[in-house]
């Protein structure tokens, strides 16, 4: 298990914003005074490779660009990753591109699609981001579009393994406390501590090192997470120079 850490980029601007909130009246709980090569040289100097860097709508390439550049092979980027880009951000810099809305069309996972991408880039270097919420029937299911639209992909141990054929990791946000610091979700993290084939990352919600060890205790120790919005670094109160010492031997 380890920490991930993340850059979220928003009108050309590091901030920590409620996702679900994208595209709407958008909700900030952090707007950075410093640029996002600050942080890209933080991460770099505590040696947590692995990390995020993600595009939340656009305006952002350019902010993304110097974040890439601040630590060539230390990122993985997501936001509008498609077949079009997804090679230029890989030159940018990125160790791997994140991708969600491009391989899910009209609801469905488009397999031909997230085939030709894994192809092009390369297995080892896609990541599929499986943002997700759950629904009436009590199981989780994707969400794209900036997370305005459900897909038919159930959210399983079973499901994430089969993409274990297409990419070198998976991103698990839970959309329903992402950037709400009220605690993680533990029913999804149930779920992903069952994942066998596949590296996964959790990120939604987490406040406080109690959360992190139950990362540990419901992922079986091999889940990896995010901590956004209640880092002190993006205007919490966890400390991350603490984060930093506790977890000195779990780096990325």
């Amino acid at each position: 298990m380890k920490f991930r850490p993340c850059i979220d980029l928003h009108e050309g601007k590091v901030k920590q914003i409620v996702g679900s909130t994208i595209g709407d009246a958008v909700v900030e709980n952090f707007v950075s005074e410093k640029n996002p090569s600050y942080y890209a040289n933080l991460f770099r100097r505590d040696g947590y490779k692995g990390g995020h860097v993600i595009m939340l709508g656009t305006g952002n390439e350019a902010a993304a660009k110097e974040a890439l550049a601040a630590w060539p092979g230390g990122f993985q980027i997501g936001g509008g990753i498609s077949r079009e880009n997804a090679l230029t951000q890989l030159e940018n810099g990125a160790s791997h591109v994140i991708v969600t809305s491009y391989v899910f069309r009209e609801g469905k996972l488009d397999f031909e699609r997230l085939k030709e991408l894994s192809d092009l880039v390369g297995k080892e270097r896609l990541v599929i981001d499986l943002s997700c919420a759950k629904k009436a029937d009590g199981k989780y299911y994707v969400m794209t579009d900036r997370w305005t639209v459900w897909s038919d992909f159930e959210v399983t141990a079973e499901s994430i393994d089969r993409l274990a054929e297409y990419c070198d990791e998976v991103l698990v946000h839970a959309i329903s406390v992402e950037g709400k610091q009220g605690g993680i979700d533990a029913e999804i993290l149930r779920i992903l501590g069952r994942v066998e084939k596949i590296k996964v990352t959790y990120a939604g919600g987490v406040r406080d090192f109690d959360d992190i060890e139950t990362i540990r205790v419901l992922g079986m120790g091999k889940v990896d997470f995010t901590i956004g919005s209640a880092l002190d670094i993006f205007g919490g109160k966890m400390c991350y120079d603490g984060l930093v010492e506790k977890l000195y031997d779990e780096r990325g």
